[in-house]
């Protein structure tokens, strides 16, 4: 059977998700997807779904790209409604903004370079406004712009960050951040930017969360990276929530590159 890859950028709001991945008796982004593929083009297909990077329970995207293949005369059928299908037959949570055709050398996860996220903070002493309590975290202390981007400063790089992650078996923990900064929006709220060739489990919140205490003014500016020369994950860190987190953006290099990108990545990351 002959098929086409199709990249999918995909949007959602993670508050009633458990994370990305399938799970038995549970809600998840790539559940939703493969029901609603179901519906439109039969269960018995199989879609080979693969993301960029798979999101905890909780955690948002707005710039999410995963991969699917369809046979191509499904494809040829559906190519000028199949974003229409999808609105109408996924959940209200979850959309899939736009549906390019890619070469079968694309991979969603392997071929990417880089993945963003932002995470949004109010120290206002009323907390979120209402309309923004679902992705940002209200903070009851006042928080230094300052102190968090000297804190930041010394993240970024490429460490090991086993202080920062859930160790996985015969999984890497060494990542290479190359932006990590602070900005304050003009309504008060401060957002961190981190992006990353990649990210390991509950890495970017437990980022945050020792950043938080930094810019508070619990801990000193350096604290966060003299962290960095742990092996284990280190019990003073605090996790920041879920809901705080946004994936924004996921990064690939052009067309020819695609498949050496991959390559390296999966070697790198074995």
């Amino acid at each position: 059977m002959d098929t086409i890859r199709l990249r999918l950028d995909v949007s959602y709001d993670g508050g009633d998700f458990s994370g990305w991945a399938a799970q038995p008796g549970r809600r998840t982004v790539a559940g939703v997807l493969i029901e609603a593929f179901a519906r439109l083009i039969g269960a018995e297909t199989p879609l080979g779904l693969t993301v960029a990077g798979r999101t905890d329970a909780g955690v948002h995207a707005t710039g999410q790209v995963c991969h699917v293949d369809l046979p191509v005369e499904r494809w040829t059928e559906l190519e000028g409604s199949l974003l229409r299908r999808l609105d109408a037959v996924l959940p209200a949570d979850a959309r899939v903004r736009a549906i390019v055709p890619v070469p079968d050398t694309f991979d969603a996860r392997f071929s990417a370079t880089f993945r963003r996220y932002e995470y949004r903070v109010t120290d206002t002493p009323w907390g979120p406004e209402p309309l923004r309590r679902h992705d940002t975290l209200g903070w009851m202390r006042p928080l230094d712009l300052d102190r968090l981007n000297a804190a930041a400063a010394g993240l970024v790089g490429e460490h090991d960050f086993a202080a920062f992650c859930k160790r996985k078996e015969h999984a890497t923990t060494i990542r290479a951040i190359n932006r990590l900064d602070w900005r304050r929006e003009p309504d008060g709220v401060c957002v961190a930017t981190v992006q990353a060739d990649a990210f390991c489990q509950a890495m970017v919140r437990s980022l945050v969360g020792a950043m938080l205490t930094v810019g508070d003014g619990r801990r000193e500016p350096e604290w966060p990276a003299k962290l960095l020369t742990m092996r284990e994950r280190s019990s003073e860190v605090m996790v920041a929530a879920a809901h705080g987190l946004t994936l924004v953006a996921v990064g690939y290099p052009g067309e020819a590159e695609y498949a050496a990108r991959a390559e390296a990545t999966r070697r790198l990351r074995a």
